[in-house]
Formats: structure tokens, sequence, C-alpha cells
């Protein structure tokens, strides 16, 4: 069992002093499935409603048979020196769109009106991290009205309670809506059904409602709306299904009956009061958020004044309150708990919540970074549960993607392009190459699956569900590789996603060989299976010494003339220096194969790269940067990428922006996008513990200046360790390690810290410092069990 670690509740709370005006306003609860945004209305409130098997289409035909023809065309014109023309022509292998993550309604709920003022000076409404609840606080006259809204996982529903503080002041209307075209009843237990009646995949929504006992009244109207009044509290019940049955699964050949899923879900609950729920909610939730604990300063900022996170963010370039950076950290970790649990759909664009019918970029999980993005912190901030639905995804990927290698590229293994869908898309996207056509997808998602196995340690994982997936995708990548004209296996088309060169005739194309992004996934993904093929006694099979042969065929990374990272494998000129996508140096951050101790010179170049991409960009951008720069080592310019993100976001005009954070957290692209949400939380953890199996590194980017008192408990590092570290007046304090692998409490590792490596055998539970004049590791004292 993995130590639980509690953590300081008392700054994490996202705080607003007035309703929502805006969507990003609203607070979001979810339990995986299930999400809501909370506007928090006085007179009125709202709360948007998604599940997130609820999308557009049914599944499709991911396959081209005039693709191979157009394929060997593309590939003439490369290498024929012919980019532009190429670039033109690769069109032709373009497939069609994914299709759109929907929206499912709201309760919406009108208070009846009083005599009295609403007392603006009492409004409070927050997101409590701690137990991710949703609470608002107001007065009218001389009643104080409290509601409180989570979404339980356990009970799978979502839950409001409504109150006030005075016998019979509790008046209001409730009914559910939807901008999906739809029916509403209420039936014979005064329960509100709402149900889709267009085509494609059908949902309903059940709404149960509860009042104090023996104080007011509970009416239906013709509206099908539901009149309470004069009761001392009311609790909703909320409660939707979907007819989805997988991606392999036509819609309108489902079995499955929305409305009896809802009203079978809710028989149970009936025997549950609101505060065993309420129980049962914050159990299982802070089983997993009160793993990792984060102090980044002696004393925070924040005094006991209710002060909206909005001004924090808008006062932050000026104050750097590190209590704001632990809130947005702990806020990553709970949008994940919140949007990917064990049977759900991975966290698409926008995680789970979306108010649009077709929202921005159809909130398709995007395969060349976002839907990567939104994983990378699952594993360092101790949450590697919340991985399994992308590992259920790439599975279906696997199978469609089949039949996308088969046909498209005449090829063994799968293959996965640029966007997906919920029925797992895996032909290219439609239009211009230069984002259509990158068929590296799939690769890049298998690297989660050998990182997850050097994160557990699971060894059961990794032979039964990495190491197919893992087979899959490198036959693919075998087939795809060709003999290149300078003796290297290369990739034919390739693309660096989304980003032009100017070809030497001058022209603008996209299309070329060998960009340095693919021979970077292919070398992390080669690697991961040699390793992989030696914990599992596969070494000598054919497959791993067909690979083992080609490694050393891949084309290098090379470095420009500018001292840069050459991003294609020619030196082209680059008429977007500032580009938003840093794809050329995926080997720095988040693979492996450019290295402070193995490869100075290309992390050199890797610094100059940066430097010349800058500061400017969308927010999954910024913190992509961050990662890096804490990758080389450089506190420095990782914070200064980690404060360029705290730039409050108006939302009336979001085209004034590039990054940037909404007022209740949401990350912006603009608009909103959820991976730089996460891939903020992985940044940090990356500021302040680096590893490899064998290594590691404590503090490599910590801003000393900035944080120069703090610790961190409950990191996980590679090889199946829990790392909490303290440190003072900018310096190392004390470290411990806890590993649940009960055949192996002790353990040596190479520590690094600073310039100083020392190689130790440490155990579990025990506080250790580091001596560096002596360069030695010392036990501190046992482990406070209250810290375990």
């Amino acid at each position: 069992m993995e130590a639980v670690l509690v953590g300081d509740a008392s700054n994490l709370k996202v705080r607003f002093s007035g309703e929502a005006k805006y969507w990003t306003d609203a607070l979001p609860i979810g339990n995986g499935r299930l999400g809501g945004m909370v506007w928090g209305g006085v007179l009125s409130e709202t709360i948007n409603l998604n599940d997130d098997t609820l999308w557009t289409g049914s599944p499709g035909n991911y396959t081209n048979p005039d693709a191979p023809k157009a394929l060997s065309e593309v590939r003439k014109l490369v290498n024929d020196g012919k980019y532009a023309e190429a670039t033109a022509s690769a069109v032709k292998l373009s497939g069609e769109p994914s299709n759109a993550y929907q929206l499912l309604g709201d309760i919406k709920l009108e208070f009846h009106k009083s005599d009295a003022e609403y007392d603006q000076t009492t409004y409070q409404r927050e997101l409590d991290l701690d137990t991710a609840t949703v609470k608002v606080r107001y007065a009218i006259g001389e009643v104080e009205f409290t509601r409180e809204h989570f979404a339980s996982y356990p009970d799978q529903v979502i839950v409001s309670k409504i109150s006030g503080n005075k016998s019979g002041s509790l008046s209001f209307t409730v009914f559910l809506d939807s901008q999906i075209t739809h029916r509403t009843s209420v039936n014979a237990q005064n329960q509100i059904v709402m149900e889709k009646t267009a085509d494609g995949i059908k949902f309903s929504a059940v709404l149960d409602l509860r009042i104090s006992d023996g104080i007011g009244t509970m009416s239906v109207l013709e509206d099908n709306k539901i009149k309470v009044e004069g009761c001392d509290w009311a609790v909703i019940l909320l409660v939707a299904s979907s007819s989805f049955e997988g991606p392999f699964t036509n819609p309108s050949d489902s079995q499955k009956d929305p409305t009896f899923d809802c009203l079978n879900s809710l028989e149970p609950l009936k025997t549950y009061s609101y505060e065993q729920l309420y129980s049962h909610h914050v159990e299982d939730y802070q089983n997993l958020f009160h793993r990792v604990s984060i102090n980044l300063s002696k004393s925070s900022n924040l005094t006991d004044s209710y002060v909206p996170t909005s001004e924090r963010v808008k006062s932050f370039k000026t104050d750097e309150d590190p209590s704001l950076i632990e809130l947005l950290f702990q806020f990553g970790r709970y949008l994940l708990i919140s949007c990917s649990r064990p049977g759900t759909q991975p966290a698409n664009l926008q995680g789970i919540w979306n108010d649009k019918v077709t929202p921005p970029w159809d909130g398709a999980p995007h395969l060349n970074i976002n839907l990567q993005m939104n994983y990378w912190h699952s594993l360092s901030c101790n949450l590697h549960e919340c991985q399994e639905p992308l590992f259920d995804f790439i599975e279906n990927l696997s199978v469609n993607g089949s039949k996308t290698a088969k046909v498209n590229y005449e090829a063994n293994g799968w293959v996965a392009h640029q966007v997906s869908d919920i029925w797992a898309k895996t032909s290219p996207d439609r239009g211009e190459a230069v984002w259509a056509l990158w068929p590296m997808g799939g690769a890049w998602l298998c690297t989660h699956l050998w990182e997850h196995y050097t994160y557990t340690m699971n060894k059961d994982f990794l032979a039964t569900k990495a190491y197919p997936l893992l087979e899959g995708c490198v036959l693919f990548l075998l087939d795809w590789l060709i003999e290149g004209q300078d003796e290297y296996l290369q990739t034919n088309p390739s693309t660096s996603p989304e980003h032009m060169f100017t070809a030497p005739d001058g022209q603008p194309a996209s299309v070329s060989y060998s960009t340095t992004m693919d021979m970077s996934i292919i070398k992390e993904i080669f690697s991961a299976i040699v390793s992989a093929a030696q914990v599992l006694g596969k070494s000598e099979d054919d497959l791993i010494k067909k690979v083992v042969e080609s490694q050393s065929k891949l084309y290098p990374t090379k470095i420009a003339t500018d001292g840069s990272i050459m991003e294609w494998a020619q030196d082209f000129v680059d008429p977007d220096v500032r580009h938003r996508h840093i794809s050329h140096l995926f080997g720095l951050f988040p693979g492996h194969t450019i290295t402070l101790e193995n490869t100075p010179e290309l992390c050199k170049a890797a610094e100059n790269t940066l430097n010349k991409r800058g500061v400017e960009g969308p927010g999954w951008s910024t913190t992509w940067k961050a990662a890096s720069w804490a990758r080389l080592h450089n506190s420095e310019r990782a914070y200064e990428m980690i404060k360029h993100l705290f730039d409050l976001v108006d939302p009336a005009n979001e085209s004034n922006y590039e990054g940037g954070l909404y007022s209740n957290l949401f990350t912006a692209h603009p608009p909103f996008q959820i991976d730089a949400d996460f891939g903020f939380s992985a940044a940090l953890a990356e500021m302040l513990v680096q590893s490899t199996v064998t290594e590691f590194y404590l503090l490599p980017a910590l801003p000393r200046d900035k944080w120069a008192s703090g610790s961190v408990e409950g990191l996980k590092a590679r090889g199946n360790v829990t790392v909490s570290i303290s440190w003072s007046d900018g310096d190392l304090l004390e470290f411990s390690f806890w590993s649940d692998d009960r055949e192996n409490q002790s353990f040596t590792k190479t520590i690094h810290y600073k310039e100083t490596s020392v190689v130790a055998t440490m155990s579990t539970g025990k506080v250790y410092t580091f001596d560096k004049k002596l360069r030695t590791i010392k036990t501190a004292s046992l482990l406070d069990s209250s810290r375990v």
C-alpha cells in the first residue's frame, strides 16, 4: 500500500467574490466520467453538465486504398528535392476530420425572490481542492444560503446540497435543459428525465430531488419543472448515461438503454444520506490527492482575508507569491483526478468540460503534443491509476491502426496520426500536410507505456499490456523506415508538427524526410522495446535483433549553423523561429536521448534552440518549455516560463493574449485547452526531482532566490520510489525515499545534488542528509509517521 501524505489544505482554494459571468469563471467538478461547471448565480444557478462518451459520429473506415500510389509519388518528389511539390502532393494522403466532443446539458435553478436585498459583500464562491467540493455562500436579508457541489467517483453521481440557515427559507424551481435536441419529462418518482432524441449516441440524465423532512413542499409544474417551497435544505442527485458501447460499436446497434441505466444507478443511492455520499466521495478522492503536498515558502503571502484568485493572478508579476504556484500545481492534479479514472475515456483537449455543441478543435485528442501532455504529470505527481484510460485508448488505436497501416502504407503493425476521437480514429487528418501528415502519434503515445513501467516496475503490466502494443508500434516503424541515399534509415515523407520551412528554391514547404522529431521518437521507442525485452527475457527474439540492428542506422540529431538543434534533416531556413512547437527537442523532454551527462553538445544546442524559440506561445508551449529548461537544470529560465503563464486572460478579448490563465485557473491557448494545466504540474515536478531507474537528481532546477525554503512530499521517481525533500536557505536539508515493494526495502541509487554525486544504499522510511564536502549521505532520523 502506497504512503498517503497529508498536505496543508489552507491554501488549496480557487476563490471568487462574485457569480460567474463567463464559462471560464465557472468552477469545475468531475468524477472522471461526469463533469460539471458551477456558475454560482444568486437568483439563478447553472451547472453545465458533461459526459465523457458524448461525441458526434460513429465508427469510421480509417483507410485509403489510393494512399500507396500517392505515397510513392510524394517519396519520389522528396528524393528529388522538390519539397514544395511534395507538400502539395501530400494532401492526397490526408483523410477525414475527427468527430466532435459534445455537451450534455444543464441543471437550472431559479430561486424565488424575496423582499430583502442581496448583500454582495457576503458572497463567496470557491473550489476546495482538498475535498473536491465547490461551495457558494451569500446572504439575502437575515438569511445565509450555502450550496455545496461535488462529483462522486465511487457513487457515479453529481451531488448538490442547497440550504438556508433559517427554517423554511429555501424556495426554488429546478429543471434540466440542453442545446442538444432532447425531451424532458417527470416520472412517477418525481424525477426529471432528459433524453437526447437526435441520431448518434443517445444520452439520458435523471435528476432526483430530496428536501428536508416535514418542512417544505415539492410540486411538479406543467413544463417538467419541479417547484420547491419553504424547505430548510434540498439535495439534488444527477446521474447520466449514454448508449456508447465502445469505439467499434455503431450507436445504431447499441443495446444500451441510458434511461434504464440512470434509474438503476440511482436505486442504491436512496439508502445513502448526503453525509454518506460526501464521505464516500472525499475518502476516494483524498486517497489520490493527499499523496503529494508541496510548500514553496516558509510562510504564505496569502492572508486570512478572502482574496479572489483572479486578483492573485493579476498581482503575481509583482509579488510572485509562491503559494499561487502551489495552488496551480495541485489544481493540475485535481483536474486529472476529476477527468481521467479507470474505466473512463482519456482526458480530451478540454478534459471533460465543454459548453459548446462544436468546441474549439472539436475537443478532440491531438496526438502531436496535447494528449501526451495531459498525462505527463500522472507518474511524477503520483497519480498512475489516472493514466489507465490512456492505455485503453492506445489499445483501441492499435486495432484501427493496424488497418490504416496495412491499407495506407502496406506496412505491418499499427499507426495513428495527428488527431483522434472517441472512435479511435487513426487515419490522417483532413487538409494540409503540415498538420495532417504525421504518422508518429501512436509511437509517441507508446513511450508512455515504457515510462509507466519505469515508474511502477509493474512487470505484469509490461508483459500483458505494454509489450504487445510496443511490438505493434515497432513493426510499423520498421516498415515505415526506408533506406535513404545517405545510407541512413529515413522516414519519408516527414513533417515537423504544424511547422513550415523554406525550401532551397525559396518556396514554403512542410514535407521532407527524417525530421528530428521523427527520429527522436523512433529512437525512444526502439530503446524502450529493447529494454522491455531484457526485462521479459525476449532479447533474442528476431524482432529485437532487427531493432538493435536498425538503431545504429537512424539519422542522428544534428546541430544547425546557428548552434541550435536542426528541426529537419537539412538546415532549412525557418520562417517562424518563434513557432509554438518545440518538436525537435523531444529528445530532451519528454524523451531521454539528449542529456547533460551523455550529450553535452546537444544540450548546449537545445539551450540555443529554446532561446531562439523565445518566451511567447500558447499555454501548452509555455509549460513544455518550462519542463525542457528544467531538464537542462536551468532554474532561472524554467522559472521564467512558469512566471510567464501567470497572465490573466480576459475571455471577452481572448485574441489579445497568447497563453495565460482564466480566472478559474483553466489554461489558455487561447481559447481554453486543459493540457497546460497538466503540463504545469509536470514541469514543476521536473524542477524538483528528476530520475532514471538508478539515479535521482534532487532539486535540479530549484529557483533558490524565489523558493529559498520549502518542501515537497510524495513525488514519484522511476524505480517505484516515492520521494520527499526539504530545503532551507536555498540548500538541500533532508530527503527520504519510500517504496511499496515489500521485497525491496533497501536500494542502491546514485544521488545527484548540484555538482556532487554519491552512490548510496538507502532504506525505505529513513530521512537522509547530503554532505557535499564529505561526498556522503547520512541518516538523519526515522521518518515521522505523520508524514507517511
